[in-house]
């Protein structure tokens, strides 16, 4: 059924209390005067600075009884059946009068029954009440809704700028109306009159920044923190493999719908030793679906009040499928699920619990990354075969990947590698991270800097053979991840 037809059958059986929470009481306001053609009633609104005022004619009453006292008198004196909006009346009714007065027009069983319709962006009603109350929730804008929004604006926008046409391009209209959906038609409208009046264009060039308005209307709880910096997978060494199973998946991930016979990825685990570029790659995964990338921290989730946690989990997801498509990025997800002692741990496993369930039920395009550090920290839950598409494990890159580790953060400090040897810089720092590899450039520049030297090979190699690798100072805990990675997950390279 559709949003009228499911308000015209509450009005019919004369619902005595609705509440809908919403915003954009307008869009209200309009629904219930197009339920008048299916349903009469007598159609009133009230507000404390307007009174209350007859709004099913051409044109409005002067406002009555701008109290509320007065105007529940009035609608009890009332000689025919009516549909009363009252907007933001609620705050009101903590009065135990105001109360009362709602329950004796609620329970009446007379032939004259009214239907009492609470308005607000957060409806709280008393105890007392809230047996009584139906709670009707407006559906979101579908795509031809959005679309003849876009369009109000532009035409907008032309008017008030002399006849200045907006410059649009179609297939960036598309996409631009594909990631207003989920918001409702106030805050699309907002974000469209944005980008309209930013430069008088809507284009490809105006997606990242409705991402980002999109993120920041819908993260208000700041449990995610939005990736601005998203890598290419050509900033990234190695990871080959990797690199391939995503553009492979990047057409079926982004088209809406997917091709014919394949599903939406659901997302991947990176398992690896410290500093290999797990932070990196999640981002240059994002890149590579050229989609946004949000960050779940699971540190600021945690609340020491009975359920709050479980709470703050719902809505950190609830707000990412809203943003859809996009990454959805877990760094170190084992510190959010390691287990503790009582409490503590039965809190983790209902953390855990609703993230399972979540990854296995969810239909939005949300493509999640875990990036984890030590496996044997994670639940066996998690690794279990179609929690995630693949795990693959990022291991300490071997020759080439050091070679072209090495190019890239030269070419990125703009520094020439013509008269540097990357093949025997290579071979020296075999047990080297990407990380580690990094810090040997930077320690070199010091070096160089100090002694007002060009930077040569020689230079970084001191800053190597300086050097102790993760793979030295922990060997032991290296290896055994190590050992247990190879034959279980799929090498990232």
């Amino acid at each position: 059924m559709s949003e009228l037809q499911d308000l015209v059958a509450l009005i019919r059986a004369d619902t005595p209390l609705l509440v809908i929470e919403t915003p954009d009481e307008a869009r209200v306001v309009d629904l219930f005067r197009q339920s008048l053609m299916h349903a009469w009633r007598a159609l009133y609104r009230w507000s404390v600075t307007e009174g209350l005022r007859r709004i099913d004619m051409d044109r409005e009453d002067e406002g009555i009884a701008p109290d509320l006292s007065a105007t529940l008198q009035e609608i009890r004196n009332a000689s025919q059946r009516g549909v009363y909006l009252l907007l933001d009346a609620h705050p009101y009714l903590g009065y135990a009068s105001y109360q009362r007065a709602m329950r004796d027009l609620i329970q009446r069983r007379d032939s004259q029954p009214h239907v009492l319709v609470m308005i607000g962006t957060k409806v709280e009603l008393p105890a007392a009440l809230e047996p009584f109350a139906v709670r009707f929730s407006l559906r979101l804008p579908d795509a031809n809704a959005l679309l003849k929004l876009v369009k109000e604006e532009a035409a907008a926008y032309t008017a008030q700028n002399g006849g200045r046409r907006v410059e649009v391009d179609a297939d960036a209209v598309r996409q631009i109306v594909r990631n207003l959906q989920g918001l409702s038609l106030t805050d699309t409208r907002r974000i469209a009159r944005h980008l309209i009046h930013r430069d008088g264009a809507l284009g490809p060039g105006d997606l990242p920044e409705l991402a980002r308005l999109k993120f920041e209307l819908l993260n208000k709880s700041g449990h995610l923190h939005y990736e601005y910096d998203t890598a290419r997978f050509a900033d990234v060494g190695g990871a080959r493999r990797l690199k391939r199973w995503v553009e492979q998946r990047r057409a079926p991930f982004v088209q809406d719908p997917p091709p014919p016979g394949l599903e939406p990825p659901k997302g991947v685990l990176l398992l690896g030793v410290q500093g290999c570029g797990k932070s990196l790659l999640a981002k240059a995964v994002a890149g590579g679906f050229g989609v946004p990338l949000v960050r779940l921290d699971f540190g600021t989730l945690y609340d020491k009040y009975h359920g709050e946690t479980e709470k703050n989990l719902r809505a950190a997801l609830a707000s990412t499928e809203q943003l859809a498509p996009c990454v959805l990025w877990i760094d170190e997800i084992e510190k959010g699920l390691a287990a503790g002692n009582g409490e503590s741990d039965g809190l983790s496993r209902r953390v855990l619990g609703y993230l399972l369930t979540w990854m296995a039920e969810r239909k939005s395009r949300v493509f999640l990354v875990a990036t984890a550090n030590q496996v044997h920290d994670l639940p066996a839950e998690l690794l279990r075969k179609g929690r995630f598409d693949e795990i693959f494990f990022i291991d300490l890159p071997d020759a080439a990947t050091r070679v072209e580790i090495f190019a890239l953060h030269l070419d990125r400090r703009s520094l020439a590698k013509d008269d540097i040897d990357l093949s025997a810089l290579a071979a020296a720092a075999d047990g080297f991270s990407g990380a580690e590899i990094e810090q040997v450039i930077v320690s070199a520049l010091y070096a160089a800097h100090a002694e007002q030297a060009g930077l040569d090979t020689q230079t970084l190699m001191q800053a190597i053979r300086d050097t102790r690798p993760l793979s030295l100072l922990m060997a032991e805990q290296v290896q055994a991840l190590r050992e247990w990675a190879l034959p279980r997950t799929v090498p990232a390279d």
